[in-house]
Formats: C-alpha cells, structure tokens, sequence
C-alpha cells in the first residue's frame, strides 16, 4: 500500500483526498498547499498531516497526486519525478507541449510512473463502452454543463481534452486533420467548443464541449456498422440499439419491415470513477505497470487541443 502526497488542496485536491480515505489501496500521508488553512482543512478530514513546503511533503511517500493549477504542472511535476516519486497529474499534464514531454522524458530517465487523470477512462460507463467496439464509423460526444466561476482554463482544455483522449481512445488510431469553432460567452477565454476530429483509420468524431449550457450532460453516442452504442457517463448506463429489417409476402405482395431492439448490458464494474483511477495508480506504483492513461496519451490529447485553440473559428 502506497503513501500517497497531495499537492493542492483545492477542489480536486479535496475530491481525491475523500475518495482516498475510504479507498484502502491507498493511504495520504500529506497534504501541501501554499494556503495553510486550506492545507490543514484538507489535512485533517482525511486524517494526514499538512504543510505549506513542498520537500517537506515528499518526506517519507511513495507517490505524489498534483492536483495544482494547470500551468504549474511543468514545473512541479519535475521537481516531483527528479525527487524519485511516482506521480499522478490532474489534466492536462501541462499547458505546453515542451513541459509535457519533458515530464515524460523525466519519468523515463527516473524509472518513475506518471499517469495523467484523464478520470473519464475510469468511468463503468465507458469501461463498458470500450469492450463493445467493433468496427466503429463514428462517435459523437456531449460534455455540456452550466458556467462556473471556477473555471481556470477554456474549455478546450477545462472540458474537452478529456473527450479527444476518449475518442483517440475508442479509435485505436491517430487524429489525422481536425475542424473547429469556439465562442467566448461568459468569460474571457473560450467557453463554447466543437470540434470534428478525423481519424487515419476512417473514424469520424463530432465533440461538443460547452459550460454555458442549462442542464449538465455528459454522453457518448458510437455508431458502428451493426450497432449504435449509448453511454450516459453521468448515470452510469449503457445502451446498445440495433435495427433488424426483413421482407415478407402477404395478399399485397411484398412488405418491408424495420423494428429495433435496445440491450441494456450488466456494468462489469460500478462505482466512482476517481476511485477506480485511484486503485488503478496504486497497483501502478505497487507493481511498476504503465498505467492507462500514460504520460504520453495526456501529450497527445494536449497537442490535439492546443491545435484546435489556435485554429478554430472563433465567434
């Protein structure tokens, strides 16, 4: 059983020490925050100790979560790797592609695992999803929700990133050329997004990402040649819908008939998918695996919506 460091006592730093304490593959040891009241709140929910100095939360752990602002992923996910501990970033791994593939190239030259929290691949839903691939020819993905002060990056990098890492994903292939257009609405950066990726294998992926919708989807349609997949990420559901057509004589002659089934298939797995991410980089740095979500998938995911930012049409 792993020690585990937080780095960030914010929202997401706070959501993965809950979800820690009552994961029993893991145990926080520490919490880091420059805000020590945020620190020590944190701290003393989950039962860690807490400090404002960053070496003084690697003493003695195995691994470290970086739940901090995007932009200092860079730079403290270094000091992180270069200290000889494992790390799981919160997306993205960075906000440049130089800082993401120095992050890996550390990794590497320490022997050290680095995931990054793309959470969604750990959603049941999506588990299943996944299995049920088979011949794909396109995928559509709604990840809309209402505006939040929170918000610390567009929504390409907020929101989005997490559904071009899906769709790479359930593609098995490469992003070959990409069309996009945003909008500024409530803040001043990108609020509004839809992209349409086009993969090498033939894949075709329409993504919506939005935080100025009134409801809160979260959902994935996948359109394959025998089948339609429906994930509903936030519920937890998946639906397969198939059409059968047949012909058939009667008095009249020939008649068509088309009539559709839906199969609800049993989740392997249930459960919060943060805590399945958490399990997952335990037995990573329990076992020296190559998690899931590597360093180099959180880098592809980054490129990908980078290039969509600078060349969309903005509204």
């Amino acid at each position: 059983m792993p020690n585990l460091a937080i780095i960030g006592a914010g929202i997401m730093g706070a959501n993965h020490g809950r979800v820690a304490r009552a994961t029993p593959d893991v145990t926080v040891t520490s919490v880091c925050d420059p805000d020590p009241q945020r620190a020590a709140t944190l701290a003393k929910a989950i039962g860690a100790d807490y400090t404002t100095d960053i070496d003084e939360a690697l003493a003695g752990v195995d691994a470290v979560i970086l739940a901090t602002p995007s932009e200092t992923h860079g730079e403290l996910g270094s000091r992180i790797l270069r200290s000889g501990r494992d790390l799981l970033v919160e997306k993205p791994i960075a906000t440049s592609v130089a800082d993401a593939r120095h992050l890996i190239d550390l990794a590497e030259k320490h022997e050290r695992v680095l995931m990054v929290g793309h959470v969604e691949r750990f959603n049941p839903a999506v588990t299943e999803l996944l299995q049920l691939v088979d011949d794909p020819l396109s995928l559509e993905i709604t990840r809309v929700g209402p505006f939040s002060n929170r918000a610390l990056a567009d929504v390409l990098l907020d929101l989005m990133i997490h559904d071009v890492d899906l769709a790479r994903t359930v593609a098995g292939s490469e992003i070959v050329a990409h069309r996009a257009a945003t909008r500024i609405v409530r803040s001043a950066e990108q609020d509004l997004a839809f992209a349409l990726l086009m993969f090498e294998n033939g894949l075709i992926a329409n993504i919506t990402a939005s935080r100025v919708s009134q409801n809160k989807i979260r959902r994935v349609t996948l359109t394959q040649r025998n089948d339609c997949v429906i994930a509903d990420l936030l519920r937890q559901q998946v639906e397969v819908h198939r059409i059968e057509h047949s012909e058939f004589l009667s008095e009249g002659g020939v008649r068509y008939r088309q009539s559709g089934r839906v199969e609800i298939p049993f989740l392997s797995q249930h459960g919060e998918p943060l805590m399945h991410e958490l399990r997952h980089f335990a037995d990573c740095v329990v076992n020296r695996r190559r998690p899931v979500v590597s360093g180099e998938d959180g880098l592809a995911a980054l490129e990908v919506c980078l290039q969509i930012r600078d060349t969309a049409l903005v509204g």
